[in-house]
């Protein structure tokens, strides 16, 4: 039996999973990381932190599976794009990574936005945001020039992470695209995008498909991990195309539904679909491309909620959670009349909007915490379904929707989602992007012979929630009420912005 090793980094933790020939997982292990928030509207991350993490994980996995390191067949990584890593010559990490989160590049992605949006998205396939790096590294070149001019590699966040364990330098095109500094017709880094941020492209990295063994374990990195060096390791990709591979979404049509930090909604595509409300990506299977568009804060959402008013009577998290997911589950549709937005940073689409903030409205000295706990769960599937709208006016309806990350676990959660979007919620056996990693990592040394068969082998449906007719019929009427309480405040929103710096 061959083993492979995935791992992931979220933006709250890393893990480390391993999975045999069949599938299956054998063990994992996480460590948390921790979000730096110095000014309003920032997130970053030290990424010396996730490679201690990794040291952390990989021992407890293989403890866990119950297998000797050499027994590892291959490993391979993922992380979330547009989370860019600077080193300087000599090999030192010039600043903390900006993370695809952060909001500090509001003004510059409105002024390039303004100025040549039409060119990017030709060039790019996508419009600029805060989310992306062309923006992040205009705000660098403006705001810390000194930093700008020690930089002599850009990694992507999961590239990094990799360059640890083999001293390489190299990307894939999924991560390349995630720049907005790259041109997939030309396949190559663009000048003219890169000009726009005023950064030499001498800085970009090499491409390479990600099931691409590009080096093996160093002897320091075996010493420091516990892998055996010479273990190959496989480039991998960006969490979402990966998860949405591991998943089993690998055909054109199919749909997925991420409940992770941010919540997104995404369509498997023969081609790009270029539109200034969509995200294109290269999916991890060759010659498909993901069309995704999300909203920034899910779990994120779920979690803040979780930490201010359910972490009550010596509570775990996790307990917490659970609780919270058992009040949601006793309330009926509609929360009795409690709306909530989940703009806690800002929103992506359908509005690209740092500005909007997340609210309740609606409340009254009949609701309890259990309305609370649901109106959460609303709240984010109505801006999910705010973004699968969309998708239906571009003609790319989806009946039918495999749903990953961390919410996907709460069956309460995964009705709602379902009658919300009037859609077929297919639960896969695993969900973590640590699991994409691994198959293509096994793809990559010959386990399996292509992602498609590694895939339709290891993606395993052990779910479904089929759409209430009754409740999607209310729900969207209260989706329009949603909608009007979004555009009511939203100059409030800006003026509070204004006010308060």
């Amino acid at each position: 039996m061959k083993y492979l090793m995935g791992i992931d980094l979220g933006a709250g933790s890393l893990k480390t999973m391993i999975v045999n020939g069949d599938g299956k997982v054998c063990g994992s292990a996480s460590m948390d990381v921790t979000t730096h928030t110095p000014h309003p509207r920032w997130s970053e991350q030290d990424p010396a932190e996730w490679w201690r993490a990794i040291c952390n994980t990989i021992p407890r996995a293989l403890a866990e599976a119950g297998i000797q390191a050499a027994e590892i067949a291959a490993v391979s990584f993922s992380a979330g794009a547009h989370t860019p890593v600077l080193e300087d010559a000599d090999g030192e990490l010039v600043r903390p990574a900006i993370l695809w989160n952060d909001q500090r590049s509001g003004d510059e992605s409105r002024e390039l936005q303004e100025q040549c949006g039409a060119r990017i998205l030709q060039l790019g396939l996508n419009r600029p945001a805060p989310t992306w790096t062309l923006p992040q590294f205009l705000w660098l070149t403006r705001n810390e020039p000194e930093a700008v001019r020690r930089v002599a590699r850009v990694y992507v966040a999961k590239d990094w992470m990799r360059s640890r364990m083999t001293g390489t330098w190299e990307t894939d095109r999924t991560e390349a695209v995630g720049t907005l500094l790259f041109d997939p017709e030309a396949d190559a880094w663009s000048p003219v995008l890169c000009q726009l941020a005023g950064w030499d492209i001498n800085t970009l990295p090499p491409l390479v498909n990600p099931t691409t063994v590009v080096g093996s374990v160093t002897a320091a990195a075996a010493t420091a991990t516990g892998l055996v060096a010479g273990t190959p390791v496989v480039c991998g990709t960006s969490d979402t195309s990966i998860e949405t591979f591991g998943a089993g979404s690998i055909e054109p049509g199919d749909g997925t539904i991420k409940l992770a930090t941010a919540g997104t909604v995404s369509v498997v595509s023969a081609t790009a679909q270029v539109h200034e409300t969509l995200i294109n990506y290269p999916l991890a299977v060759p010659g498909l491309w993901y069309i995704i568009s999300g909203t920034n804060s899910c779990a994120s959402a779920h979690r803040w909620v979780r930490d201010r008013f359910f972490m009550v009577d010596g509570l775990t998290g996790s307990q917490a959670f659970a609780e919270m997911d058992r009040l949601a589950g006793t309330v009926k549709p509609g929360s009795d009349g409690l709306l909530f937005h989940p703009y806690l940073s800002g929103e992506r689409a359908p509005y690209w909007d740092p500005l909007l903030k997340a609210d309740f409205v609606g409340m009254g000295f009949r609701h309890e915490r259990a309305h609370f706990a649901r109106a959460v769960y609303e709240g984010i599937a109505f801006s999910l379904r705010d973004v699968l709208e969309q998708f239906r006016a571009r003609g790319m309806d989806v009946k039918r929707a495999r749903i990953i990350g961390g919410g996907s676990k709460s069956a309460v959660w995964r009705q709602i989602v379902a009658d919300v979007l009037n859609v077929e919620i297919l639960l896969p056996e695993t969900t973590d992007a640590s699991f994409g990693a691994a198959l293509i990592a096994g793809v990559g040394v010959g386990v399996w012979p292509d992602e498609r068969t590694a895939a339709r082998l290891c993606a395993r449906v052990v779910d479904t929630a089929v759409p209430d007719p009754h409740n999607v019929a209310f729900y969207d009427k209260l989706f329009a009420l949603y909608k009007d309480a979004q555009q009511g405040l939203e100059k409030v929103n800006h003026a509070l912005s204004a006010l308060t710096g």
